[in-house]
């Protein structure tokens, strides 16, 4: 419940779009009515239906705790930098998890939006480059290097450009627990990392769109 719905997963979320955005504290990414609305909805609507309810408490209510209470407390001074540290080892179990569920369930894969834009803002992320085009150190992982050359033919601000590196990425199931593309969401992927990428203010404009239209 709590490593693949529930609390990492929305970590893995705020961590990925917090270094993006700017932010060097989960308790003031808290106040970002996108991020907020972002990861409830994550948690609440797309990985709730498969949650694994461990009995002794209540999936719903332990969310509850985590978005309206942890998350917020300012005397918890954890950061998205740290949270993001080995972020190539946490995909596959904190997302990869909950849309294998999905597929084994039979249920409809058009219900996974805010998942795969997780998945996309790792694209970016790995640019290293924040929304408002100023650099950015990506948290230590060790596999960075050989991640970040998959996507270092992508320029941001250029939507012409050649786009097929991004097959390299999403078909990696040692990353995100399976082939993206063979699970019919790589498309989807694909479309939301252009987003994106469409250059300065395009990661706040991606964001608030799919955070606010569920």
């Amino acid at each position: 419940m709590k490593v693949t719905t529930c609390l990492n997963p929305l970590h893995t979320a705020m961590s990925i779009y917090g270094c993006l955005l700017g932010y060097t504290l989960i308790s003031e990414e808290m106040g970002d009515e996108d991020i907020r609305a972002f990861i409830q909805k994550i948690g609440y609507i797309e990985a709730m239906p498969v949650v694994t309810d461990p009995g002794v408490l209540n999936p719903y209510e332990f969310i509850g705790d985590v978005i309206n209470r942890r998350l917020p407390n300012p005397f918890m001074p954890d950061t998205p930098q740290r949270i993001a540290t080995d972020t190539s080892q946490k995909l596959s179990i904190r997302f990869g998890e909950t849309i294998k569920k999905y597929i084994d369930r039979g249920l409809n894969m058009d219900n996974l939006v805010l998942i795969p834009l997780v998945l996309a803002g790792y694209a970016r992320y790995l640019k290293g480059i924040k929304d408002d085009g100023t650099p950015f150190n990506p948290s230590p992982d060790p596999m960075l290097g050989e991640l970040q050359a998959l996507v270092s033919p992508l320029e941001i601000g250029r939507p012409d450009q050649d786009w097929s590196c991004l097959k390299d990425l999403y078909n990696r199931e040692d990353i995100f627990g399976l082939n993206l593309y063979e699970a019919g969401l790589g498309a989807r992927v694909e479309g939301m990392v252009r987003e994106l990428f469409a250059g300065p203010g395009a990661i706040r404009a991606t964001l608030h769109k799919y955070a606010s239209r569920r």
